[in-house]
């Protein structure tokens, strides 16, 4: 039961101080196993004035989807992706993933003012109120994704046309010996992290822009696209 949980997890249901409850995070958090380690995290993150959105595998058995709709149905802040991925690792489905959580959480009641996103292997070493701290002091108004000009040694992974491939029922993808067009609007690819913490204008911005769309798009045969996207679109002029 729902009281269950709170009470034998110790979910925090108040916030703790003054700062934080008028301070909302959002958090995305990709997850297709390993339904313990998903509960640690959620407790150690969880607040009462945030917003979670649950990306699951579609992939995942459904008993583990089960177990995991039944935790979330507990908590009026968390919700499963309203559409969820085929995901295949360093494929365009784990970017689809986050965007969709997105789309979800721009709409949502929530003013939330950061998104952080997670996969079920993570575990935060700050506590919430250290983290709206540190954004507060030394990235007020501004992005995490960083990142570099895209080095020599990683332009295979957006010059070459990648598709996917199933083997011995495992998915994974593979390079075509098709060249790609150059990126649309003569944008210059960035390479970074697949995490970051945005801003919410900025997650509206990529969600609207045309370059950003435009981007997504040709991004979709690419290898590990989330480690191109959000840092490149992150540099744009503006």
């Amino acid at each position: 039961s729902c009281s269950t949980v709170l009470k034998t997890l110790h979910f925090i249901t108040s916030p703790l101080s003054h700062e934080e409850g008028n301070f909302s995070l959002a958090y995305i958090i990709t997850i297709h196993k390993e339904l313990e380690m998903f509960v640690k995290l959620l407790r150690a993150i969880y607040m009462p004035q945030n917003i979670y959105c649950i990306h699951i595998d579609e992939k995942s058995p459904r008993d583990y989807k089960t177990a995991v709709q039944n935790i979330v149905n507990c908590f009026e802040n968390i919700f499963i992706s309203s559409k969820r991925e085929h995901v295949v690792y360093a494929g365009f489905s784990r970017l689809q993933a986050d965007i969709n959580c997105m789309r979800d959480l721009v709409n949502s009641k929530v003013q939330w003012n950061y998104v952080i996103n997670l996969c079920g292997q993570d575990f935060p070493l700050k506590t919430n109120k250290e983290i709206i701290q540190y954004m507060k002091s030394k990235w007020n108004g501004k992005n995490i994704t960083p990142g570099i000009v895209q080095p020599l040694h990683m332009k295979h992974r957006t010059q070459l046309s990648y598709r996917e491939y199933v083997h011995s029922g495992v998915p994974y993808l593979y390079p075509g010996k098709t060249m790609k067009a150059k990126p649309p609007h003569n944008l210059t690819i960035y390479f970074g992290s697949a995490y970051y913490v945005l801003t919410k204008e900025f997650v509206e911005f990529t969600l609207t822009d045309a370059r950003a769309k435009d981007l997504l798009e040709w991004s979709r045969d690419t290898y590990s696209p989330d480690e191109h996207y959000w840092v490149t679109l992150n540099r744009l002029p503006g």
